[in-house]
């Protein structure tokens, strides 16, 4: 069996995500049949295909929210572009499960205010920075007096990651711990639209519409093909945020367990995954 180290496997990610979209491309272009039954489950059958992009394959910095001017990646990987001008944003996921979305944690903040128009409390801000490395000083403070230091391990990497796991976080501020985890839960259905749908992107017919779960890799062929709404998957993280967003129970508590799938910390950022078999399920319910 080959192992590789968390780089290597994100780089792994990404190429075999491409050579995937390859494949995909490849069929759609050459088969009307798969073409077809795509437009179906996209309930567009009524529309003729002009064109068929690709942006995943030719990844562009595009206009983002952020006050900085700074660029960003869309989240659609696939557009089918119609005649009558409309089109169907796909997003593209090889895996069941994996990144969905990464940002720095005041970078979060602005996207998320400005993406939603809502205001997020100053002390919940303040408890993201605290547990996604952005607070600095403040958090090495923290975790030196509240951490649990019987487990070196676990105290040592909150140190180096500048960034405070569940417990620690409990034990300074019982109230900001309960505040950060009802956020998540209040606002779960635009959580799960800024990861799968729109990110930072600023041009709203940039945004994904549906994420499709297929894999045409042959070395790493399976056999699942699934299309949802992301409005759908939105909805259905909202109806079970109460039940499904929680601190994690490993290592102190370093991720918040989302009904999409889960947050944590990765590059001194918030790295969002998606969850098949959660998404599955809140949509049955």
């Amino acid at each position: 069996m080959l192992y590789r180290n968390r780089s290597e496997g994100w780089q792994y990610a990404k190429l075999t995500g491409h050579e995937n979209e390859k494949e995909i491309m490849s069929v759609l272009l050459t088969d009307k049949k798969f073409i077809s039954d795509l437009q179906c489950r996209l309930h567009t059958s009524d529309k003729d295909v002009e064109s068929i992009e690709f942006s995943g394959l030719n990844e562009k910095d595009i206009p983002s929210v952020y006050s900085s001017g700074r660029k960003t990646k869309s989240k659609t990987d696939l557009k089918i572009i119609y005649i009558d001008g409309s089109t169907s944003n796909i997003s593209i996921k090889k895996s069941l499960g994996g990144q969905v979305y990464l940002v720095k944690a005041s970078n979060f903040i602005e996207c998320f205010e400005k993406q939603t128009g809502k205001t997020i409390p100053n002390d919940v801000q303040y408890a993201i920075s605290l547990f996604w490395a952005n607070a600095g000083k403040d958090a090495v403070e923290i975790i030196k007096k509240y951490s649990d230091k019987s487990d070196v391990k676990f105290y040592n990497t909150q140190l180096r990651h500048e960034s405070l796991n569940a417990t620690t976080l409990q034990r300074f501020d019982n109230n900001m711990y309960n505040k950060l985890l009802y956020w998540f839960k209040e606002n779960s259905y635009e959580l799960a639209f800024l990861a799968f749908s729109a990110g930072a992107v600023a041009d709203k017919k940039e945004w994904s519409e549906f994420v499709w779960y297929k894999n045409l890799i042959k070395s790493d062929f399976s056999d699942y093909d699934f299309i949802f709404p992301i409005k759908e998957i939105c909805r259905a993280s909202k109806r079970n945020s109460d039940d499904m967003t929680y601190y994690g129970e490993k290592n102190g508590g370093t991720t918040i367990q989302l009904p999409f799938g889960f947050v944590q910390w990765h590059q001194r950022s918030m790295q969002f995954h998606h969850n098949f078999d959660k998404i599955n399920l809140i949509l049955s319910k």
